[in-house]
């Protein structure tokens, strides 16, 4: 625990330091020659990489929520974004300290401890602290005083050293080790396989990661709600008041809320035996069909990650699956939709996915081209799966009812009113289950996020 012992100390001596000089002391951005955004069009971010923060999608290109959020409050101030990526949150935080970043954007926790050394920006997502540890190391410690002997290691530098030194206090049975080398997502890889007993990560965090490791468990949470959010080098209140003001705008409010359907909204609470059955058949289904999804990708412009997961919510990757209403085959495709695709056998693995691929392909070539991504997708696996005319219907019911057809996060609250006889009398293609597609295309989604890294 040492290293992150003498991390603190150094930077509360700094604060002291800084504390002990006249009002004329330079801040730590002043003193490396950092100008302002406002100046130089230039937004200086320091993130890291992982699953909460900042990281590359399969086409190399940066996502994140971390950098979904700073994106789109440089593009509301006309500036660019030079991403500086770090290894660790210790790091982040001594780029804050050194004054060589204009804004720390790393998932981090709103503590006292960092708001006496740090110029806290704004909160954006809530969390709570929670103990990690395999679930078949039973018992699991259930309060405070069952942790004693348990192995627990934590990142170094990380708002759960703070935690467990405070629970420690109370309870000085409690050890824990700080890693000054492992991220907290690899950290709880390793929990996964016991290799670590225990751990501490933010619920956001654990909510992720759960669904490519379904032996994680929660055995408790250690804190009350915190909030994550932006700092910036001490001295640094008048970007800081701006960025506030942004993130409490109506253009904040909707960002925040992009954000939030993309990378967290959808996230379903898995059952153990269907995540660990899904990563078994990952291993010992998939390879058999992996190189279809990519040649059916070719053809059709459609990912090979998004086909399989729509290929696993149809039929478990059942090239003989049967559903009682008739539809067949490992695509599940319907007589009529087989027919009018040219699929003559839908047992066949390789004529259903090209026929799935293309008729998914169909659905999203037919919305308009001005809907952005990714609601464009989820709404043509809403129509793969309710049917282009109920789709319709929704749209339009959405225009009537003020939302917006084109947006994804509306059309989760319109579609289930296909079922509600209040609205679907009144559409031309009446009842659906419209609270179907809603969730079919939430596990499409899930599915996905747990198959991707087989594609890579």
């Amino acid at each position: 625990m040492q290293s992150g012992w003498k991390f603190t100390l150094g930077l509360s001596a700094v604060l002291m330091m800084v504390g002990g000089c006249s009002e004329q002391q330079e801040t730590p951005a002043q003193s490396t020659g950092l100008k302002p955004p406002s100046e130089t069009g230039i937004l200086k971010v320091a993130t890291r990489n992982g699953s909460t923060t900042y990281y590359l999608d399969r086409h190399e290109n940066p996502v994140g929520p971390e950098y979904a959020l700073v994106s789109d409050y440089a593009q509301a101030r006309g500036w660019e974004v030079e991403w500086t990526m770090l290894d660790s949150t210790a790091d982040v935080l001594a780029a804050l300290e050194a004054g060589t970043t204009h804004l720390a954007a790393s998932g981090l926790t709103h503590l006292h401890s960092r708001n006496e050394l740090f110029t806290p920006g704004p909160a954006h997502t809530e969390i709570t602290e929670q103990l990690v540890c395999h679930r078949d190391d039973r018992p699991l410690p259930r309060k405070p005083e069952d942790i004693q002997g348990i192995d627990i290691a934590v990142t170094a530098g990380s708002s759960y050293v703070d935690t467990l030194n405070e629970l420690a206090g109370q309870h000085p049975e409690i050890e824990f080790r700080e890693d000054s080398e492992r991220t907290t997502e690899v950290i709880l890889a390793e929990v996964a396989d016991r290799n670590v007993g225990c751990t501490v990560a933010d619920s956001n965090i654990v909510q992720v990661m759960r669904r490519h490791f379904p032996h994680l468990e929660v055995a408790m949470n250690l804190t009350e709600g915190r909030n994550l959010g932006w700092y910036l080098p001490a001295g640094s209140d008048e970007l800081a008041a701006d960025a506030r003001e942004w993130m409490n705008s109506k253009e904040g409010d909707e960002a925040l809320g992009r954000m939030e359907n993309r990378y967290y909204a959808y996230i379903g609470d898995f059952d153990f035996v269907d995540l660990r059955a899904l990563n078994r058949r990952i291993e010992d289904r998939l390879p058999n069909y992996i190189d279809l999804f990519r040649a059916a990708e070719q053809k059709t412009g459609i990912p090979a990650d998004l086909l399989a997961a729509l290929s696993y919510q149809e039929s478990h990757w059942n090239p003989k699956a049967r559903s009682p209403t008739g539809v067949r085959g490992i695509m599940m495709l319907t007589l009529n939709t087989a027919k009018s695709l040219g699929v003559t056998n839908r047992l066949d693995p390789v004529a259903s996915i090209d026929g799935g691929a293309r008729y998914l392909a169909d659905r999203h070539r037919r919305l308009p081209e001005t809907i952005p991504e990714p609601d464009r997708t989820f709404l043509a696996l809403a129509s793969y799966n309710i049917g282009r005319g109920h789709l319709l219907d929704a749209r339009q019911l959405a225009r009537d009812l003020g939302k917006n057809p084109d947006s994804w996060e509306d059309m989760e609250k319109v579609l289930p009113l296909k079922a509600d006889k209040r609205y679907y009398p009144s559409t031309r293609y009446g009842y659906a289950r419209g609270y179907e597609p809603v969730h079919y295309v939430q596990r499409i989604r899930n599915y996905r996020d747990i198959i991707r890294p087989a594609f890579q």
